[in-house]
């Protein structure tokens, strides 16, 4: 197959770019080698503070593997753990963590280390080309949001006066409606082929493990026409009931 002049140009210019960049990764980890561990941790600082995730990087794993005992170990694993999130790296970002964690028990900073992993957990779930698209996600598997949830509620149970304690409370508010959607998705997909047992266990599980949801109404709504469709009376109005109770305004029970 015959390559034209204009793209013979366009592949030589790519390749020459690649190269140049493999070049400058080369010379920036000559460069680090011979600057001392303070050097290269002053410098890995500053590049986390202007953004330049990609060279923090690089010097933080420079120094992680050559000095994994040293002065800085432990602050240059904490900074791995933000410069991986911000890179989008999460599985690094989690490994750093497991590891930091597994090592450090008593740090002052271990709290920090727990919320940073249920960050990194809840990234994973997020799909930004989804959300531009505009795709509904609900029926998506939650197991990144569930384990981030986990993260949270052990980083509260285990320090709860954390300075990021009322953040990890926010983000568990929105986790929680984010599984309890999921559950409502799943018995509205039974429901849809007329499972209706199926579909009234797993409402029944949004109404049990997820209350003050936006999901709980929704839930209970489709209860009540689960029973209603089986034939279990008593069932549907104790639900029916429950529904009163809660959303007195709903159109079911008014």
């Amino acid at each position: 197959m015959m390559m034209t002049k204009g793209r013979c140009l366009t592949l030589l210019l790519t390749l020459g770019l690649a190269l140049s960049g493999c070049a400058s990764h080369k010379d920036e980890d000559e460069k680090a080698k011979q600057n001392s561990p303070q050097q290269n941790f002053e410098s890995a600082e500053s590049a986390l503070a202007l953004g330049n995730y990609s060279k923090a990087i690089q010097l933080l794993e420079g120094l992680d593997s050559r000095y994994p005992f040293g002065p800085y170990s432990h602050q240059v694993q904490l900074d791995l753990m933000y410069g991986y999130y911000k890179q989008g790296d999460f599985a690094s970002a989690i490994s750093v963590i497991d590891r930091f964690t597994k090592l450090n028990p008593q740090h002052a900073d271990l709290d920090y280390a727990y919320y940073m992993r249920g960050l990194n957990h809840m990234a994973m779930d997020h799909n930004f080309f989804q959300e531009l698209l505009w795709v509904d996600r609900t029926d998506k598997d939650p197991s990144s949001s569930r384990q981030a949830f986990e993260d949270f509620s052990n980083l509260l149970k285990r320090f709860p006066n954390s300075k990021y304690a009322a953040d990890a409370k926010q983000r568990m508010v929105f986790l929680k409606n984010r599984l309890a959607n999921y559950e409502l998705a799943v018995a509205r997909y039974y429901v849809k082929r007329k499972a209706w047992v199926a579909a009234a266990n797993r409402a029944q599980t949004v109404v049990d493990e997820y209350k003050g949801t936006e999901a709980q109404e929704r839930a209970l709504e489709l209860l009540v026409n689960c029973y209603d469709e089986l034939g279990i009376n008593e069932l549907k109005q104790n639900a029916l009931a429950v529904l009163k109770a809660n959303y007195p305004n709903n159109s079911l029970v008014r």
